[in-house]
């Protein structure tokens, strides 16, 4: 079954095709077609495209919203010029997963798209203003250009937190704010967060049920997950991915006063401020340069820049932070997952977080450390009591299995 992966932003769109089925899921011998991006959709975009192990094509065309993107897209792929073999016309996609950043209280695990859920998906806007209407798009684009006869699958972000207990994703408000609003935790980075865990599952020979673990998902977005018995027991981003970790550009946890604050003191109102904690803060806002981690690194590197070090400091002690109550809360782990774009690819800021970890019986191996970048291993010494992974997440692959399992009506193992 050929699967087209999803993801919609507000002018973007990434993609993915993968081919698949419950034989090929069972044997772990999915095969990635192609994969790319088209970015700068409402007007001259480009497009990315990545066949297999050749090179990448960079292409532009004029391209006025979600729709035409796809259309362009899939013309593109089934044309003789872009030498993809495997797809010849739009009926040899066989099935459309999309990324779904909230479904709320309404949706607990991947689900077939119907009118009654594209309605749920719309009444979770609320919850994710900057997210679920661009999601929305891109599933009636492939419905306009597939028909409806074309099986669409939603595979959510907040899914897999639908575990945590109570007295870890209720805020302490009046409760009748959640029992009118739902606000609550709900957590995100869901479907990284349970690919991960599956991957040390694997890597370790273990159960579901012996899957004790803390997984830390570093990215322009950051989270981390407490993960007891395969199962989220807690995670830290909440209501909207803007609480936990410092990230890129966003705050994570502050105090709720300074909102007030900021707004009085600088004439902002409270949605303004809003966007200057989503978008102007974490490792921006702190180090005045920027939210790319590897150019941070390089700052300090080549100039020591005093702001870019603290922005570094504090980006690991939030991590750091997070770990050790996570340890508290679980009762111990067994080990510490790193992934995301940072989590896989920076052994120096790996290092900086597992620093002064030895009481928690965490002592990573420098050489593995060093070497492990990219790909997945162990990095920490043999003999650690708490051991440390970096393994890198593949969201798109499990999309595309989810949205093969939700067809074929089978239940997902995690």
């Amino acid at each position: 079954m050929n699967v087209l992966v999803l993801n919609s932003g507000s002018s973007s769109l990434k993609f993915q095709i993968i081919a698949t089925d419950l034989e090929q899921i069972k044997a772990y011998k999915d095969d990635r077609i192609l994969r790319g991006e088209v970015e700068g959709i409402g007007g001259e975009a480009i497009v990315k495209i990545r066949y297999r192990k050749e090179p990448e094509k960079t292409l532009t065309a004029p391209v006025r919203d979600m729709g035409a993107a796809l259309d362009y897209l899939l013309r593109y792929i089934a044309s003789e010029r872009s030498g993809i073999h495997e797809i010849k016309n739009t009926a040899e996609i066989h099935a459309v997963g999309h990324r779904v950043v909230h479904g709320g209280e309404l949706f607990k695990e991947s689900t077939l798209i119907d009118d009654r859920v594209l309605k749920g998906i719309e009444d979770c806007i609320d919850l994710a203003p900057l997210h679920n209407p661009n999601n929305v798009k891109g599933i009636l684009a492939a419905r306009e250009l597939f028909g409806k006869e074309v099986p669409q699958v939603a595979v959510f972000d907040t899914a897999f937190h639908h575990s945590i207990p109570e007295q870890a994703y209720l805020y302490a408000i009046p409760y009748h704010l959640y029992r009118r609003h739902r606000i609550r935790r709900y957590g995100f980075h869901g479907t990284s967060h349970r690919y991960v865990a599956f991957r040390y599952r694997a890597l370790r020979g273990l159960t579901r049920e012996q899957t004790n673990i803390i997984t830390l998902h570093l990215g322009n977005g950051c989270s981390a997950a407490a993960i007891k018995a395969g199962s989220p027991v807690d995670t830290s981003m909440g209501l909207t991915p803007l609480e936990g970790l410092v990230m890129g550009t966003r705050s994570g946890d502050l105090d709720p006063a300074i909102v007030g604050v900021i707004a009085r003191k600088e004439g902002m109102s409270s949605s303004e401020v809003e966007t200057l904690l989503n978008t102007q803060s974490g490792l921006l806002g702190i180090s005045g340069l920027t939210n790319d981690m590897r150019e941070l690194q390089a700052e300090l590197t080549d100039h020591d820049d005093r702001r870019v070090r603290l922005a570094l400091e504090i980006f690991c002690y939030r991590a750091r932070k997070y770990i050790g109550s996570y340890l508290a809360a679980m009762g111990g782990a067994d080990a510490v997952v790193f992934t995301g774009g940072i989590g896989e690819n920076s052994p120096e800021v790996r290092a900086r977080i597992c620093r002064e970890m030895e009481w928690a019986g965490l002592r990573l191996d420098a050489p593995k450390n060093q070497e492990t970048v990219g790909h997945e291993g162990l990095i920490s010494t043999e003999d650690s009591k708490l051991l440390a992974y970096a393994i890198p997440t593949d969201e798109e692959l499990l999309i595309a299995r989810d949205t093969v399992r939700v067809i074929k009506d089978e239940p997902h193992p995690s």
